[in-house]
């Protein structure tokens, strides 16, 4: 008599998914120890939320996207890839500060019919934007066009002043107006540090099955980020302002 397992034949349930967008300046003043920063700590980081998706398969599957942005802007893939199989090629500044495009752009991303497309279903995204100046285009339209966008509304979104220069008011704006989520790092140590612990707690809390509610992500991942920025030498929010010169040898 044949011995017939009935639990050989159950596939495993598929998982939902999370996006993590970054946009990244890569304009002109973005030249030098800043932008080389960025292109030694990313592989990093895509090494990281790879484990982070690899060590909890109940969890949603993390897939990462990112626009760099100057005069214009382009996806470095066309579609959000698993960390494990983004390979980082190095980012070259030059340029202007295109953030209007670049809202428009992300925009037009954020929909059922595009990156936010799948059978099993997706988590909020986040957003993560990293800037050190001033948008040269028109970027307030752009940026309300986005926030009229249901995933845009929900997702969480965290923005990286690099340096003193950078535009609060229109990174402020970008992240709802939370003063814990808008961080300014002053030296190259900082910004390394501080993408490395936003992008980790994003991706750990926005993936979680366990948590209840969106709103409750959002809510932990602002404590989280606050509290990291609070023992982050070179590194400040509005709730914990540690004045200091931009050093960026």
């Amino acid at each position: 008599m044949e011995n017939l397992n009935p639990f050989e034949s159950v596939k495993p349930c598929a998982r939902r998914q999370m996006n993590l967008f970054y946009l990244i300046d890569c304009s002109g003043s973005m030249r030098g120890n800043k932008i080389e920063s960025i292109n030694q700590v990313m592989p990093d980081i895509m090494r990281t939320i790879a484990d982070i998706d690899e060590s909890n398969k109940d969890n949603a599957q993390i897939k990462v996207a990112c626009l760099e942005f100057s005069s214009g802007c382009q996806w470095k893939y066309p579609q959000p890839v698993l960390a494990n199989d983004f390979k980082w090629q190095d980012i070259q500044a030059g340029g202007v500060t295109d953030l209007g495009a670049t809202f428009k752009e992300l925009r037009a991303h954020m929909s059922r019919n595009s990156d936010l497309a799948s059978d099993t279903g997706h988590y909020a995204p986040a957003v993560i934007l990293l800037s050190d100046g001033r948008p040269t285009d028109a970027w307030k339209n752009a940026l309300k066009d986005l926030q009229s966008n249901k995933w845009f509304q929900v997702a969480t979104k965290v923005a990286i002043a690099v340096g003193d220069d950078a535009d609060k008011t229109v990174l402020n704006e970008f992240a709802d107006n939370k003063d814990e989520l808008v961080i300014t790092v002053h030296n190259l140590d900082a910004l390394k540090s501080v993408i490395r612990l936003v992008s980790c707690t994003v991706s750990k809390i926005g993936s979680n099955s366990t948590s209840v509610g969106e709103k409750t992500k959002s809510g932990e991942i602002s404590e989280m980020v606050d509290d990291a920025v609070k023992e982050t030498p070179g590194a400040e929010n509005a709730n914990h302002q540690k004045p200091q010169p931009d050093i960026w040898d």
